[in-house]
């Protein structure tokens, strides 16, 4: 089965002004500066997606600004697919552009079977990221996550395997998906021992997913750690999609893990007023939603996927206007209250 579009695509030329609108970031206490908005391709990088529209969407992505590209050893389906389509991406469009890009993957979700495919032991960290690399065609990575906390595996294991690829040089900075305030702490410590400190940390945070709020963007402000949040729309429901209902063809009435009708049933009526708040702004709902997280100082970063161009660039529109008053910031909190 032939599994990559072969549909022409012109050659690629880079937008020449592709840096002067997008916004960076000093992420934590480091030297690297990340755009306002990144691109996750946990979404439509598959073997069973459209080849063409995913190079487009890459290639969009760069012409706005945006620097830093998401992925995962398990991105696909099937695993590994996001990160081969990607590398194919790199070598037709953006090899002589290499140093211009912050490429991010991770390891600690099931990838191989057998017991050395899944969480955080240094077999299965260094093995994964040697597999990441053949798939993309990379010397390196710019940052190299554990995907999530391991119950299992001494941490002191965990971040002796992170440090260790920073020192090989397969990675250049390292970060954290999904840990607690205080697994958190107790690793950027460990890999400051190991003089490999933590670059960044990555959480699910948007207007009805909140609890990043709390200790855990408090802790990585303390320890002077970068932030980038994921899952900003809150899987399509801060967006125009469910304005007027549930679509038959939406997320919501698919078998879907995270998403379900009864989620969006339930935030229905907020949706309809931050839609209504959204257009009073002169904004799409996705746009509020997201300059609304800018608005945290120590998210450094909001991660936003794409089904396509036109929608990687709608997002991006959030940045023109993404200042909120006083009273507006009151309006939204009185909103999600409800």
């Amino acid at each position: 089965m032939e599994i990559f579009d072969k549909a022409p695509i012109e050659n690629y030329t880079p937008n020449q002004e592709r840096y002067d609108t997008m916004h960076y970031q000093r992420c934590g206490k480091s030297g690297v500066l990340l755009p306002r908005i990144s691109l996750g391709l946990w979404h439509n990088f598959g073997f069973n997606d459209n080849f063409g529209n995913a190079r487009n969407i890459v290639r969009k992505a760069f012409d706005l600004g945006i620097t830093h590209l998401d992925l995962a050893n398990n991105y696909g389906p099937p695993y590994g697919a996001a990160e081969e389509n990607f590398g194919r991406i790199l070598q037709k469009d953006f090899l002589s552009h290499r140093d211009e890009l912050f490429i991010a993957t991770k390891a600690g979700y099931d990838m191989w079977p057998g017991p050395y495919g899944n969480w955080g032991s240094k077999k299965y960290l260094i093995a994964s990221l040697d597999q990441s690399l053949k798939r993309m065609g990379l010397d390196y990575v710019d940052v190299f996550y554990h995907h999530r906390p391991d119950p299992q595996t001494p941490l002191e294991e965990t971040m002796s395997a992170l440090s260790q690829v920073v020192k090989q040089g397969k990675a250049l900075y390292i970060g954290l998906s999904r840990y607690s305030p205080e697994d958190t702490e107790k690793a950027a410590n460990l890999l400051k021992e190991m003089g490999t400190p933590c670059l960044i940390h990555q959480s699910k945070y948007s207007m009805f997913e909140r609890e990043v709020e709390g200790p855990m963007l408090a802790k990585l402000g303390d320890l002077e750690m970068g932030s980038i949040v994921f899952s900003p729309l809150a899987q399509g429901m801060l967006t125009n999609k469910y304005v007027n209902g549930i679509p038959e063809n939406s997320r919501a009435n698919k078998d879907n893990t995270y998403l379900n009708v009864t989620a969006v049933e339930e935030k229905l009526d907020k949706i309809k007023l931050l839609h209504q708040m959204a257009v009073e702004r002169g904004q799409t709902l996705s746009q509020m939603a997201i300059a609304w997280l800018f608005n945290h100082p120590v998210v450094t970063s909001v991660l936003v996927g794409a089904s396509s161009p036109t929608q990687l660039e709608e997002n991006v529109g959030c940045m023109k206007n993404a200042n909120f008053t006083s009273s507006e910031i009151e309006k939204i909190e009185d909103i999600l209250s409800k």
